[in-house]
């Protein structure tokens, strides 16, 4: 079971789709039920993995190692540590929960809808398990063709043009870094004579530092517009405003978190010397993303377009902590993907929920909604209330680690960073205030219905992870600690590696640890 779990879980909705191939297109009950269920029982499945993952460790647990396309080298070589157990586990969340949430919403052809989204699925959880360079790379493009389709057919008014700019950013940065995987291929061959994809095996390869610099932008490249951080971030607000409700959960929930995973995983261990240069870049980019993000959404119209500005900021603060590199923001860093996948998640999907009652998401429509929906008002205000941190939820975790570990590695970025908390309650509150508490002065709005029972079961586990995470973290944190730790490491051994010492040859209690404790840890 260990050793085929992960692959079980990653065909699951592939499974689904098979199923749902012959079946007609005016079976819709068919048709949902089987996506659902076969979603959920990925879901379920992973939940092994949680059960099973052992803490003490940084090696790679559920590990399957096995020849894919031996002239190339290309393995199918897949596993999960603590860098990417979360990730994976919030992906197979938030896909049948977003299912569920389109159960009344799509009328017109619910079947290539339900696919697309069973397809992305599997694309992303690949992503997360890839421990081969060209079978993440064949997963990291794959997810790409179903989210084109979800925006391009079931989108918005603009849906086309927010599906072109998607395509073409995404494919911008993807290209190059396929050339940047090819090129590190042959490096790797010319100098072991080994045809390898295997990251595992290329962590022990020495790179220069300036090829380092070469192959680190054109990863960066990818993943920073994948973040999106800024100025690399205009493609986003209209993917998310264009999308469907489910869409949009999906692309802030586990989307985004690829580029700031990609970091993790890829970035950092095989370019070290190129990422502590870029260190002062990414920390800049950040805080303006992190101030840029929140001024943006204050002066919004749109709700959706409001929460989509807000991901900018959130994810702004995700890379901070990154380019902090201790213990504290690297902790709070990961935290912060999981918490910005829960809370951005749920306000999509709150929000796609009074748009099929209002049919109507601009802020001057809306007002005293509590009157009306006062169940959907709770689950508002408590979400809100995450994604602006307040104490005893998600978000204050995350945002307080990583301001810590800044803190100790740069006071004046810190403070700074620290105003987009200030910002976030400005205008969410402010937005709250206009929609849910403020006089009713259309009329339409006194007779819109509450949540039904489908909808808040769809939202409680949300609220209960929000909670969770905020009271509780260290269930989270117990799992990632042995692999960041081995991750700080490893930066700092690789300093005194050189082509003629190799890093698997270095002695691991001789490197400079100065370094590593100077920061903290």
């Amino acid at each position: 079971m260990d050793q085929y779990v992960l692959t079980i879980v990653t065909a699951l909705p592939l499974i689904g789709i098979l199923i749902m191939l012959p079946i007609s297109r005016k079976a819709e009950s068919v048709l949902k039920g089987i996506a659902f269920t076969t979603s959920l029982a990925a879901f379920v499945l992973s939940l092994y993995l949680c059960i099973n993952f052992d803490s003490s460790t940084d090696a790679m647990q559920f590990s399957v190692n096995v020849p894919w396309i031996s002239s190339l080298g290309a393995n199918y070589h897949v596993g999960i540590d603590g860098l990417s157990l979360w990730l994976f586990l919030l992906t197979t969340f938030l896909s049948w929960i977003s299912i569920w949430s389109s159960w009344n919403a799509i009328k017109d052809r619910l079947k290539g809808y339900l696919i697309s989204l069973l397809l992305l699925e599997t694309g992303m959880l690949g992503v997360f398990m890839s421990l081969d360079l060209f079978l993440f790379y064949v997963f990291w493009e794959m997810m790409l063709v179903p989210m084109y389709f979800l925006i391009g057919i079931w989108g918005g008014v603009n849906r086309i043009y927010a599906t072109i700019k998607f395509v073409l950013f995404t494919l911008v940065g993807s290209l190059l870094m396929l050339v940047a995987i090819i090129a590190l291929f042959v490096m790797h061959y010319y100098a072991t004579g080994v045809y390898s994809f295997d990251l595992t095996v290329m962590d022990d390869f020495a790179i220069s530092s300036q090829a380092q610099r070469w192959l680190f932008a054109a990863f960066a490249l990818a993943f920073v517009i994948k973040v999106p951080m800024f100025p690399f971030h205009t493609w986003l607000p209209d993917a998310h405003v264009q999308a469907p409700t489910a869409g949009s959960v999906i692309l802030a929930g586990v989307l985004l978190k690829m580029g700031t995973y990609g970091f993790l995983r890829f970035c950092i261990p095989l370019f070290p010397d190129a990422f502590m240069e870029s260190i002062p870049v990414i920390s800049v980019l950040a805080i303006i993303g992190i101030i840029y993000g929140a001024l943006v959404a204050m002066v919004q119209k749109d709700v959706k377009s409001l929460v989509a500005f807000s991901s900018v900021s959130h994810l702004g603060f995700v890379m901070l902590g990154m380019a902090a590199f201790n213990m504290q923001s690297m902790q709070g860093s990961i935290i912060q993907m999981i918490n910005h996948g829960i809370s951005t998640g749920a306000l999509f999907l709150i929000v796609g929920m009074l748009y099929e009652r209002r049919h109507t998401r601009m802020i001057a429509d809306l007002g005293g909604l509590f009157t009306s929906m006062p169940v959907w008002t709770t689950f508002f205000v408590i979400v809100a209330l995450s994604s602006i941190g307040l104490p005893f939820t998600n978000g204050f975790v995350g945002e307080f680690l990583i301001l810590l570990g800044t803190f100790k590695v740069n006071a004046a970025y810190a403070i700074i960073a620290a105003t987009g908390m200030i910002l976030a309650a400005c205008y969410m509150l402010w937005m709250l205030q206009r929609v849910v508490f403020g006089e009713i002065t259309d009329e339409k709005n006194r007779s819109i219905r509450d949540l039904n029972l489908r909808e808040k079961l769809i939202l409680v586990p949300l609220v209960v992870l929000i909670f969770w995470i905020g009271i509780y973290p260290s269930t989270f944190f117990r799992p990632m600690e042995r692999s960041i730790d081995s991750l700080l490491k490893r930066v700092a051994y690789t300093q005194i590696a050189t082509p003629e010492i190799p890093i698997a040859e270095v002695d691991r209690n001789d490197g400079p640890m100065g370094t590593y404790r100077d920061q903290g840890e």
